[in-house]
């Protein structure tokens, strides 16, 4: 088993709420000059800068798994991340037919640009993606897992669109084994006020709008190598 720092909740330009500066060539670069091995792309409902960051993560030597954040139909965010990037671009055609489908307004949202391999803007994503889908919570993982993926409840310690928050609980006959934290401060707390959470490995990603705020190599996961599947895998096996 190796090491790997790792941060897995990046968002891109593709995202309306993140900067244009994250441009799929330049959030990888910022994960390399910053010392991660692995890092995910977790645009809002969508898959479609994945193929442009996977292209400069084998150029700065940074496993890059596609992945999304999606929001359910209770607007809880869930991390789906995929093996393969076929596999996150089947499950990106199937989520945004399932997107309330709200035009994006550039004035007031942002901009939610498609890049290719040379940071050049290909086109846009119509509708708004941070909108809420037609998913629900409990659709989403064995959804997730028929494209071959595994799925996990994004930032449970925030105060809006987590599952705490929106939900306020762990529905009975939940499957996840792995919990997204934003501060680890919280972990000890949420664990004694919801006990499933001492049953899921847990791990602390940047939700990164901004290059800044990428995290610094600070988090670990081990993992039998830095390929895709090997990192799913040490994600969704839960501790001990």
């Amino acid at each position: 088993m190796i090491p790997l720092f790792y941060d897995l909740h990046i968002h891109s330009c593709l995202s309306p709420c993140g900067d244009d500066d994250m441009t799929p060539a330049n959030l990888t670069g910022m994960a390399a000059v910053k010392g991660l091995d692995v890092i995910a792309l977790t645009d809002h409902n969508s898959c479609r800068n994945c193929p442009a960051a996977m292209y400069h993560g084998r150029n700065y030597g940074v496993t890059v798994i596609p992945g999304m954040e999606l929001t359910t139909q209770e607007e809880v965010h869930v991390v789906c991340l995929f093996p393969a990037l076929e596999d996150a671009l089947d499950f990106d055609a199937f989520v945004y037919a399932r997107l309330i489908p709200v035009p994006n307004r550039e004035d007031i949202f942002g901009k939610q640009q498609i890049m290719d391999e040379s940071d050049e803007v290909t086109g846009t994503a119509e509708n708004l993606l941070i909108n809420a889908t037609s998913i629900s919570f409990d659709e989403v993982f064995p959804l997730v897992a028929s494209y071959h993926g595994i799925a996990y409840p994004a930032h449970v310690d925030k105060s809006s669109t987590s599952i705490l928050s929106n939900l306020g609980f762990v529905p009975p006959g939940s499957t996840f084994s792995c919990a997204e934290f934003h501060d680890f401060k919280n972990l000890h707390r949420i664990r004694k006020e919801h006990p499933y959470f001492e049953r899921c490995r847990a791990i602390c990603c940047s939700d990164a709008h901004y290059l800044e705020d990428i995290h610094e190599p600070e988090y670990q996961i081990c993992s039998r190598s830095k390929e895709i599947p090997d990192i799913l895998q040490a994600l969704a096996k839960a501790p001990a």
